[in-house]
């Protein structure tokens, strides 16, 4: 694709960026055949090709409309694009430049504002969002219904943690909703590694990944979020005290996973971002790499534990994050093989849910379709159970499904203590 950046932008880091991903566009529009909105819109402008040449206009200098921002509010940024493109376009940095372009160039009606600042405010705060989901219980008879869903019934009971015993450790990021929403999927984690002889720590004042403000058009603070995020983790890393870092939500990883890209413009954390982002692992990959041990370890466990087949029928709904940001597809469900769980079949996996972060919350007319299609699609098979990998899809999803929806390494860390049981 042959480009003409304006002067304001050419030199620039961003320019720069932006022009590489853009000249590596062939307009092929293999693209627009996995994109959920282009699939349920039909227009050329709810695809990522026509996102392309939205956004190469408004860094050639022509005037930025309303309709530029509404075409890339309803972006995904699923990134499923960038898994069929043979061209290698990296979609989900270019629009991440064209968002915060268009936000410096369009003023949003003063309640897109508000929400906005509301969701920024609260999510990425434990200790104001606790409060408030808890709040959300209470009264949620008050609350209109598309948002009632969205507060759980209660909190599942976390289980006790297993003490930090082990030479080996790694550091687990705690997230900032998903200790109010499922406490139990990091304790659950803290046992299945330690059953193989890894432990699993926090660090204290590790806050938000920035993920959630960066994409709420207050890229500078979710910057700022990832810097502290590293300063919390920076001493453990140091002193050598953890091998790995790792995640058990993976919209926070595929972020995480991209430190070194977001922080590369800053000399004083660039290279401490690049560090964190190396020793980043999705907790797949952690139990992946560690397949002998856990299979040794399942081995030992009681086989008599087999007898509730009808339960370990799952489908898996692997998060955007996961097959698409991070490029990891069937890892997750390869452990759960070896767990003895049946995976059922589920028509068109690779379609996001609907959930995208706070997604769900600002385009709810579309992401109620996506999460509609993906839910019958998860149930369109003989699944006791659905299971995932991220606490927005899992959140989303248990809205809408009959069937318990929950992360996979709970159901994991309950099958091995049934075979335990029976050893």
């Amino acid at each position: 694709m042959q480009t003409h950046l304006a002067d304001w932008i050419k030199d620039t880091p961003e320019g720069i960026a932006a022009e590489a991903i853009l000249r590596k566009c062939v307009h092929c529009g293999f693209c627009n055949a996995t994109c959920p909105t282009y699939q349920l819109r039909g227009d050329e402008l709810d695809g990522p090709r026509g996102r392309i040449y939205l956004i190469k206009q408004m860094l050639e200098g022509e005037p930025v409309s309303a309709r530029t921002g509404l075409h890339l509010d309803r972006c995904l940024t699923c990134r499923a694009c960038e898994t069929t493109c043979p061209s290698g376009v990296q979609y989900g940095k270019l629009v991440d430049i064209g968002r915060a372009v268009a936000a410096q160039k369009l003023e949003r009606p003063w309640f897109e504002r508000l929400q906005r600042f509301a969701l920024a405010s609260v999510l990425p705060r434990p200790w104001l969002f606790a409060p408030l989901v808890t709040l959300g219980r209470w009264f949620r008879w008050l609350l209109p219904a598309a948002l009632a869903a969205k507060v759980p019934a209660d909190a599942p009971d976390s289980g006790a943690r297993p003490p930090v015993r082990h030479a080996r450790r790694m550091l687990v990021l705690a997230g900032c909703v998903q200790p109010t929403l499922s406490p139990d999927i990091n304790a659950a984690a803290a046992r299945v590694l330690d059953r193989i002889g890894i432990s699993l720590v926090e660090a204290n004042g590790a806050g938000c990944c920035g993920a959630l403000r960066f994409h709420l058009d207050y890229q500078d603070d979710g910057l700022q979020d990832m810097r502290r995020l590293i300063d919390a983790w920076w001493p453990l890393v140091e002193r050598g005290e953890i091998e790995a870092i790792v995640m058990t939500a993976s919209g926070c990883g595929v972020t995480v996973k991209e430190y070194g890209h977001y922080l590369a413009g800053d000399p004083a954390y660039r290279d401490k971002a690049a560090r964190i982002s190396a020793m980043t692992r999705d907790l797949s990959e952690v139990l992946q790499a560690e397949r002998d041990l856990l299979e040794t370890t399942l081995a030992g466990l009681a086989p008599r534990a087999t007898d509730k087949p009808d339960v370990r029928s799952v489908a898996f709904h692997p998060p955007c994050t996961l097959q698409h940001g991070q490029q990891l597809r069937g890892v997750a469900e390869g452990i759960l093989s070896a767990a003895g769980f049946t995976l059922v079949p589920v028509p068109d996996a690779h379609l996001c849910c609907g959930s995208a972060g706070t997604y769900s919350l600002l385009q709810p007319a579309l992401s109620a379709q996506l999460q509609a299609q993906k839910v019958a699609a998860l149930q369109s098979g003989d699944a006791a159970m659905i299971l995932t990998a991220n606490i927005g899809c899992q959140s989303h999803l248990a809205a809408a499904a009959r069937l318990p929806v929950r992360h996979w390494v709970v159901a994991l860390d309950e099958r091995m203590a049934e075979m335990e049981r029976f050893r």
